[in-house]
């Protein structure tokens, strides 16, 4: 005779949506009352964004969370301007398209053949910067962003190291979760593989499942990449039928309108008058739209 036991959990019969609900409650609970940036950037789609990423598990999500809290506090994402890292961006290696994705997702376009500078802290203080200017230019209900990576020009002599990409990583993976939606490594040389395989260790399987291979003889991964981009907007650099010309300085106009946004949107505008500095004790932000969470 089979004897059947009730489930012991009193969770059993929830739907997952009721599960999720209850997980983002308890998540917002444990962390106690937030102010100034830190109120503004645990916004609900910043918690759910961690609890997506740590699987909806509550003990890890709140850790990771805090852990990325501890390093806005000292890093100051939100506060570094253009003209701090605008010598990394001269020849373009790193910048926001002018285009979005099919889903209006903000792109990055990576070019690692235009390498120009060799100090790891400023590139990574580079990288996390047009990080937070994507997501400052999303549009409303989009939480992702896409990166474009371009060969173009690459080699072994202009390879990023190692430890460089190993710190691109943990920086996207680790406090900007759930952010990368896809990411396009187009047409990569050979010599890249050896590279790669060192590289996708890195990756959580997260991550790893967001990274697409495309090569122009490949008609599936081709139209992997059209599904997400319409040609007309991608550069011929990236199998579009564009022509990318990247101009610093107009890059940088664009940039400076943008840092004047940035600092709008975390209550800077009020205290500082360059709009960067850093003061120790957080203004109470003016809006919670849209941190760079």
């Amino acid at each position: 005779m089979m004897f059947f036991r009730k489930s012991n959990s009193s969770h059993a019969d929830e739907s997952v949506e009721l599960q999720r609900e209850r997980k983002f409650q308890e998540l917002k609970a444990s962390l106690g009352p937030l102010s100034g940036r830190r109120l503004q950037y645990c916004s609900d789609a910043c918690l759910k964004r961690y609890l997506e990423a740590r699987n909806w598990n509550v003990d890890k999500s709140k850790k990771m969370l805090e852990d990325t809290l501890r390093w806005r506090s000292t890093y100051k994402p939100e506060e570094i301007r253009w003209n701090e890292v605008a010598t990394e961006g001269e020849t373009g290696k790193l910048f926001r398209a002018n285009f979005h994705d099919r889903d209006g997702r903000s792109v990055l376009i990576l070019r690692p053949g235009m390498q120009n500078t060799a100090s790891l802290e400023n590139q990574m203080k580079h990288l996390v910067y047009n990080i937070e200017n994507a997501v400052l230019n999303l549009p409303e209900g989009q939480e992702q962003m896409a990166w474009l990576i371009d060969f173009t020009g690459w080699s072994l002599s202009t390879n990023v190291p190692i430890k460089s990409a190993r710190e691109t990583i943990n920086i996207l993976q680790n406090h900007y979760p759930e952010r990368l939606a896809i990411a396009f490594l187009y047409n990569p040389p050979r010599l890249f593989e050896t590279f790669w395989k060192v590289v996708k260790y890195f990756l959580d399987p997260k991550t790893f499942q967001k990274v697409k291979f495309v090569y122009p003889k490949n008609k599936d991964s081709v139209e992997l990449m059209s599904s997400y981009f319409d040609m007309d907007n991608l550069p011929t650099g990236l199998g579009g039928n564009a022509t990318l010309q990247y101009d610093h300085e107009d890059f940088s106009r664009q940039m400076a309108q943008d840092d004047v946004k940035t600092a709008k949107l975390w209550g800077f505008d009020k205290y500082q008058s360059n709009g960067f500095g850093g003061a120790e004790v957080a203004p109470e932000p003016e809006s919670l739209a849209s941190p760079a969470s």
